[in-house]
């Protein structure tokens, strides 16, 4: 029985490490045409491309450093104790610096619908790249913490200066939980649903006056519609894919549930895909990504 059993466990994780060797191919291919289609259209100029090359950016480098490093966490590394530390925060840096690209972009959403005149004359270029400098700037401030001694005994000697390193080892279960979760990404994401609320609120007030409004902005709020879809698409699929992995180590760090390893591990390949999932979206729901992304490969064959 005890070598079937760990049978089933290396193949789970030859499953595990081939699905997330996918994934991460994904991440990068498919974030790496989203960039190179805002870049290629010079809609870093519009306020919302912008922050949608910031999160594709996160996701990139989700498939290129966090899938990686998530790989090696999970006690396929023997090192020092803040090396693994260390690894194992880079890959919530990456997790924050999504979170804030999404919450940039829905406030960008809704500000540019609450006041459209105003906010596109106050905005300039140099505005949107100090908003994403924050956004990742507070990304690093968020997920260093536990560097700065939010986590856990450190227990290696001088004689045995080594650890196999596994995330939950060093990151405490009450940073992730009680603040990276319930403060770091729960709150965000429950003030982007509200503003998303109040964004198709205003537009369906504005479309629903019907002839009281001319041809011009009954145009540009069906623009905005379209759009504010395909981005609150984004926004719950952020939801469905990190919700599920933050709620298990919740129900296990209070002790309310014993979730089973290879439920983590479905968790995380879960969390992992959204960065994966996230440039189909834009691929096939945003017009100006999709026209760029298909003229790119036309060129291509073309040539």
């Amino acid at each position: 029985y005890g070598a079937s059993n760990a049978t089933t466990v290396r193949s789970w994780e030859v499953i595990y490490t081939s699905l997330e060797v996918l994934i991460a191919v994904g991440c990068c291919l498919g974030n790496m045409l989203v960039i190179w289609a805002v870049w290629s259209c010079r809609a870093l100029s519009q306020t919302t491309f912008c922050f949608v090359a910031s999160l594709a950016m996160a996701d990139l480098l989700v498939g290129a450093v966090a899938v990686p490093f998530a790989v090696v966490v999970d006690g396929r590394l023997k090192t020092s104790f803040h090396c693994c530390l260390f690894i194992s925060c880079v890959v919530i840096v990456l997790t924050q610096a999504s979170v804030h690209s999404l919450l940039a972009i829905a406030v960008d959403r809704y500000l540019r619908v609450y006041n459209p005149l105003r906010y596109r004359g106050a905005v300039k270029k140099k505005h949107l790249w100090t908003a994403v400098t924050i956004c990742w700037l507070s990304a690093f401030i968020l997920g260093l913490i536990p560097m700065l001694g939010w986590h856990k005994k450190d227990t290696t000697t001088t004689e045995n200066s080594t650890i196999t390193c596994h995330f939950i080892t060093v990151i405490h279960m009450s940073y992730m939980v009680n603040f990276n979760f319930l403060a770091c990404i729960l709150t965000p994401t429950i003030i982007m649903m509200v503003l998303y609320l109040l964004l198709f609120n205003m537009i369906s007030k504005q479309l629903r006056k019907g002839v009281g409004i001319r041809a011009v902005e009954s145009s540009f709020y069906h623009k905005e519609r379209r759009l504010a879809n395909s981005l609150a698409l984004v926004l719950v699929l952020f939801a469905v894919c990190w919700l599920p992995l933050h709620i298990m180590n919740t129900l296990d760090y209070y002790m309310i549930v014993k979730v089973p390893p290879v439920a983590f591990h479905i968790g995380i390949l879960l969390s992992h895909a959204n960065s994966a999932i996230n440039p189909i979206v834009y691929a096939f729901k945003v017009p100006k990504i999709k026209m760029n992304i298909f003229l790119t490969f036309n060129i291509q064959t073309t040539l």
